[in-house]
């Protein structure tokens, strides 16, 4: 059944059509924008290669524009013909082997990961859930009884993230839906909510009806927890400021992750403002994602060497207190902080998280390779 969403015309305005069906893949080609120029694609050659239909808010575009920073920021959200010649497969974290029931993920003994939707206010060209995002896709939570009866007979899960997607392209009413099943568990402690649009759309948190979603988790005795996806400070809009304050008053906390972008954020200066941006309004930088190679996606990637010095040098520019930001891999054997490259040649990891609770906090290394992007790109001795 097809979860309600908010009124697209309201929220986004769609400037390439949406997902593909059998039909619309026969259809000849036709002239698309690019980057680099229009250039004349099938429908054909866009499903072959996972290309994402292009998808920007009128909000977001114009944010980009007027920020200064539209050279940098375009990137995140238009076409470029380099989606066709990057490598990779499309699901670099194992999803599919940690889904426990349709639309919900238990990787980490703690953590439980709901997909709520399969659509965004707009699209990013990097994103690492491209086999879901923008398509009707059957890994999305259907049966919400189901889930919370799983989550029941685990006890060791005390939270939950409700992703996507972005839970919040959703209507108001959905997402009730869901805490009616999470609010009446015991383990449960909090429930986390990742989302991309106080970027893309932040008059939706200006919404009243969403205050009483946020109590309704306090009220049962639960942390609220957004975490915001900030990738540079051109996309921290007035509204989004404005209406993160708003939240903050009324006890909703805020955790900040970004992705490390080539051409958009790869620069310590621009990430230093990012994060001290972020707690100025009180959202922590919580984690610098390596860019995942991801088919369609994976020139976004930044060389380990080259993504350790931005991380140094980012801290580097940020005061004691808001040095709070992990450089982490997510990768199929879990979340992998990358510490740094040793004199001896080596890179040196943490895991962050694994799903052998043994291997948390262990610390190992593998030699590095000039340009390797991936934990897979280095030899495992």
């Amino acid at each position: 059944m097809k979860t309600s969403r908010i009124t697209q015309n309201k929220m986004t305005k769609i400037l390439r059509v949406g997902p593909l069906s059998s039909s619309d893949r026969r259809l000849p080609s036709k002239a698309i924008n690019f980057i680099e120029g229009a250039r004349a694609v099938t429908q054909d050659e866009l499903h072959a290669n996972n290309i994402t239909h292009y998808r920007v808010t009128r909000f977001y575009r114009k944010q980009i524009i007027n920020s200064g920073y539209y050279d940098q920021l375009k990137f995140i959200v238009e076409p470029s013909y380099k989606e066709f010649e990057s490598d990779g497969n499309l699901d670099t974290s194992g999803e599919h082997d940690n889904t426990v029931v349709p639309g919900f993920q238990h990787k980490y003994a703690q953590t439980g990961l709901l997909l709520a939707t399969d659509r965004c206010a707009s699209y990013c060209r990097y994103c690492f859930r491209k086999r879901i995002v923008g398509k009707d896709s059957d890994e999305i939570a259907a049966d919400l009884g189901k889930i919370g009866r799983y989550i029941r007979n685990h006890p060791e899960m005390t939270n939950v993230l409700v992703s996507g997607g972005d839970p919040f392209v959703l209507s108001t009413r959905r997402l009730h839906e869901i805490l009616d099943h999470l609010l009446p568990i015991p383990n449960l402690n909090s429930i986390r909510f990742g989302t991309k649009a106080f970027a893309y759309a932040p008059k939706r948190f200006e919404d009243p009806t969403l205050m009483t979603l946020f109590k309704r988790i306090q009220d049962a005795g639960k942390a609220a927890l957004i975490v915001t996806h900030f990738d540079h400070i051109g996309e921290i809009s007035i509204d989004a400021e404005r209406n993160i304050s708003s939240l903050r008053a009324r006890g909703v906390q805020f955790f900040n992750q970004s992705v490390l972008l080539a051409k958009v954020n790869d620069d310590p200066e621009i990430l230093a403002m990012t994060f001290a941006k972020c707690h100025q309004m009180g959202v922590r930088p919580y984690y610098l994602f390596q860019a995942r190679p991801v088919k369609g996606a994976s020139h976004f990637q930044v060389p380990l060497r080259r993504g350790l010095e931005i991380a140094r040098g980012t801290n580097q520019l940020l005061s004691g207190i808001q040095k709070t930001f992990k450089y982490i891999m997510s990768h199929y054997t879990g979340k992998i902080e990358i510490l740094d490259l040793g004199t001896d040649g080596r890179v040196y990891m943490r895991y962050h998280q694994n799903r052998a609770q043994e291997s948390v906090g262990k610390i190992f290394s593998r030699p590095y390779l000039e340009g390797a992007c991936w934990l897979d790109d280095l030899p495992e001795e």
